[in-house]
C-alpha cells in the first residue's frame, strides 16, 4: 500500500502522520520495520534494498519517505522502481508513506502517487473550515467558545494551527482548570471574547523575522532571548521550529532564485511567496552564502528528525539549533 500526505498545513499533516505511526506501533509493538528516510541524504540503493528486504518475523513494514520531490534524478529512479513494484504494494500489507511539507511540484512522481496512492492534501484552512476546526478542537476538550471569541481568536492567531492548538489548551485551562476533561462536556464555562483578549497575543509571524535577523547576524544571545520570549508568550516549540524552518526554506529559495533572476519582481513571480516575505527574505539572505544556507537547512532537517523520533525535546532542539549556527 502507498500513502501520500502533503501540503502547507504541517500541523494537520503531522497529526495524520503520527496517527498512522501510532496505529502501526499499536498493532506491531516490535516496531523493527518502521523506518524513516530522507531523499536528500539517503542513496537510492539503500532505499531499494530496504523495500526488497524480507522483514524480520514477517512483520509488515512501514517506510516513511520525506522530500521525495527534492531530487529530480532520484525521483525518477524511485518512480521507475515504484512502477515495477506497483503490483507488489497493491497485494502486500507493507506500506510506503510519502510525507511532503509545503508546495509539491506536480511532476510524473506526483501524478503517479495521486493515481496509485491513498493521498491527502493539507491546505491551510480558512473561513468556515477554520472556524469548524477550532470549534471541534474545543469540543475535544469538552469546552465551548462564543462566536465573538471565536472570531477574535482567529483574528489573533490566523491559520497557524501549531499556535492555535496551544491557545485553545491555554483558554480551556484558564476558564475551567487543568482538570477539565471530556467527561464534563457542556458543563464548563464558555470562553468569551475578553478571555481571548487577556490570554492570546496577536500572531507572531512578523516577530519571527526579528529572531531570524538575530540568527543571521550571528547574535546567538539575542536569538535565544527572542526564542524564550516567544515560548513565554505561549508559542509551542514545534510551532517556533516550523516557523524558523519555513523562513530558512524561504531564504534558501530566494537566494537560489537570486542567482538566476536579477530582479525582485522576477523572484517574486518564481517563488509565489507573499511580497512582504520575499522582500524580507532578500534582505536577510544577503547575510548568508548559499552553501551556508544549505548547511543550516540540512541541520534543521536533522534536528526535526530527532524531535519526531523522540531523541530530543523540542525546546532543547531550539537551543541546539541556535547554538549550532
Amino acid at each position: 500500500m502507498i500513502i501520500f500526505l502533503y501540503g502547507q498545513d504541517t500541523y494537520r499533516s503531522k497529526r495524520k502522520l503520527n496517527e498512522l505511526v501510532e496505529r502501526y506501533q499499536k498493532i506491531r509493538k516490535g516496531g523493527l520495520n518502521l523506518k524513516y528516510f530522507d531523499f536528500k541524504d539517503v542513496s537510492f540503493n539503500v532505499l531499494k534494498d530496504e523495500i526488497q528486504q524480507v522483514p524480520i518475523f514477517k512483520e509488515k513494514k512501514l517506510l516513511i519517505l520525506k522530500n521525495a520531490f527534492s531530487n529530480p534524478e532520484f525521483g525518477e529512479k524511485l518512480l521507475k522502481n515504484l512502477k515495477a513494484s506497483e503490483s507488489f504494494f497493491k497485494k502486500n500489507d507493507d506500506t510506503i508513506l510519502f510525507y511532503e511539507e509545503g508546495k509539491v511540484k506536480k511532476n510524473a512522481l506526483f501524478n503517479f502517487l495521486k493515481k496509485n496512492a491513498k493521498s491527502q492534501e493539507f491546505q491551510f484552512l480558512d473561513g468556515e473550515k477554520l472556524k469548524n476546526w477550532v470549534i471541534k478542537e474545543f469540543k475535544n476538550y469538552g469546552a465551548k467558545i462564543e462566536p465573538q471569541a471565536l472570531n477574535k481568536l482567529i483574528e489573533f492567531v490566523g491559520q497557524e494551527l501549531w499556535q492555535m492548538s496551544e491557545e485553545i489548551k491555554k483558554l480551556v485551562n484558564y476558564k475551567n482548570g487543568p482538570a477539565f476533561a471530556k467527561a464534563t462536556a457542556g458543563k464548563g464555562k464558555e470562553i468569551q471574547r475578553k478571555d481571548v483578549e487577556i490570554l492570546v497575543k496577536p500572531k507572531i509571524e512578523t516577530d519571527i523575522f526579528k529572531t531570524i535577523e538575530a540568527i543571521a547576524s550571528k547574535n546567538k544571545k539575542e536569538a535565544l532571548k527572542l526564542i524564550h520570549q516567544h515560548l513565554e508568550k505561549g508559542a509551542h516549540p514545534l510551532y517556533l521550529f516550523s516557523m524558523i524552518n519555513y523562513q530558512f526554506r524561504n531564504l534558501l529559495m530566494v537566494k537560489s532564485l537570486g542567482q538566476k533572476y536579477p530582479s525582485y519582481y522576477a523572484i517574486l513571480k518564481a517563488s509565489q511567496l507573499h511580497p512582504f516575505v520575499v522582500k524580507k527574505a532578500i534582505e536577510q539572505s544577503q547575510k548568508f552564502e548559499l552553501e551556508e544556507l544549505k548547511k543550516i537547512y540540512q541541520k534543521l532537517f536533522e534536528i526535526d528528525l530527532d524531535v519526531k523520533t523522540g531523541r530530543i525535546e523540542p525546546a532543547l532542539a531550539l537551543n541546539m539549533l541556535i547554538a549550532g549556527i
